[in-house]
């Protein structure tokens, strides 16, 4: 029979990890329970992106990018807040129309701490990427 002190903590560690973030106690008082992102496919996405831009600007994870329609070209993601700010120094990734496939998504799972920025795209490409 469970008592209802682990109940208790068993409904605060379910509420910790509903939210996404570490949670250190245990059932029975503080143990090695450890909660990565909870949601690893991303609580938000950019649905269909053609064009350069901004996607989120402030900082999160990447985690996937869903090509709908390849183009030619290439595809690159920048950690920064703004188009302008987009640099070599800061691309987060950088792929060819000719590693992609329709439909086949490319999982990234890369955090960004300033933004998130579209800042090349493939010609007639179309991308849904996902994101925290």
């Amino acid at each position: 029979m469970i008592s209802i002190k682990k109940i208790s903590a068993l409904l605060a560690a379910a509420a910790v990890i509903a939210a996404g973030v570490a949670y250190a106690g245990g059932i029975n008082g503080p143990g090695p329970i450890l909660v990565a992102i909870l949601n690893m496919g991303g609580n938000n996405a950019a649905l269909n992106v053609t064009a350069t831009g901004v996607v989120k600007a402030t900082p999160g994870v990447v985690f996937r990018i869903i090509p709908t329609t390849v183009g030619t070209g290439t595809l690159t993601l920048n950690n920064s807040a703004t188009t302008g700010a987009a640099a070599t120094a800061n691309i987060i990734d950088s792929i060819p129309a000719a590693s992609m496939t329709a439909g086949v998504p490319i999982t990234l799972e890369a955090p960004f701490t300033n933004g998130l920025v579209v800042s090349a795209i493939t010609s007639g490409g179309v991308f849904t990427i996902t994101y925290n």
